[in-house]
């Protein structure tokens, strides 16, 4: 007799994100069109827009914070709304600007950092061991900012206080990295830094699919593979950036002519044509 399990194949994991007819309506407008987007384990993904078109709605969707108005979102393989998310929530690294104004400025900055494993705010309530300080310690340092580990967070500079949640979204290892406009506050070689460690985390193969917001092209970094263009909550264009993000698309998604440069370093350029 036939071995079973020597002829059939493991089934492939599921995507690391899937979106499906999302929608979201809210105080009479709505903020999302109907948004299909999947975003394998081995893609990284740039989501670019102008102010208001959606970016961060979505965001916050794909974080698990927020319930779009119809549609479904499956994180991992399991579905907003049939799931725990504060189990869930532990295994998306997830940092914005608006995450810092929730933490308590007075909060040690390693405490901000080892939070993330509980996917808390604060550190009460549990317990942590050398373990989860070396690692934020560890992540505090891919950042470049482990000087700060005593520190209260509210004594850092905005720029600081950025690279310190993204060290944040990296304490549990997780399975899947969302940063919405990571570069925000940053001066410029606070996001060249900032630039330089996430195209190390974009190009390391064994690295977690990773998904970036910005609304300016030359914070893209190396590595990216695939980019959503949105623009007043709908989607323009999706697909492989090498051959979706051009200076036609680019010029669509924010109104006006631009002109459009891949140097190659991969960086990308843009300006508006006169």
């Amino acid at each position: 007799m036939e071995d079973m399990n020597s002829t059939s194949k493991a089934s492939p994991p599921p995507p690391a994100l899937e979106l499906r007819d999302v929608h979201l309506h809210r105080d009479g407008t709505d903020v999302i069109g109907k948004i299909n987007s999947r975003v394998e384990r081995d893609q990284r993904w740039v989501i670019l827009g102008a102010n208001g078109s959606g970016k961060t709605s979505l965001m916050r969707i794909m974080a698990l914070y927020d319930h779009p108005t119809s549609g479904t979102v499956d994180v991992l393989g399991q579905r907003l709304g049939q799931t725990d998310v504060r189990t869930l929530r532990r295994s998306v690294g997830y940092a914005s600007a608006a995450l810092a104004d929730q933490l308590r400025p007075e909060l040690a900055v390693i405490d901000v950092v080892r939070t993330a494993k509980f996917a808390a705010l604060e550190p009460w309530w549990h317990r942590y061991d050398d373990a989860d300080t070396d690692r934020a310690g560890f992540c505090l340092a891919q950042m470049g900012v482990e000087r700060f580990s005593d520190r209260t967070f509210g004594t850092l500079s905005s720029g600081e206080q950025q690279r310190v949640l993204l060290a944040r979204a990296l304490m549990n290892d997780p399975a899947v990295v969302l940063l919405d406009e990571p570069s925000a506050r940053l001066d410029l070689g606070g996001r060249e830094q900032l630039v330089r460690a996430l195209a190390a985390l974009a190009t390391d193969a064994a690295a977690a699919p990773l998904v970036i917001v910005t609304h300016h092209v030359d914070e893209i970094p190396p590595g990216i593979t695939h980019v959503l263009l949105l623009a007043g909550g709908n989607e323009l264009a999706s697909g492989p950036i090498a051959s979706t993000l051009t200076a036609e698309s680019l010029s669509d998604c924010f109104g006006l002519p631009l002109a459009l440069e891949r140097r190659a370093s991969g960086r990308f350029s843009a300006w508006a044509r006169h």
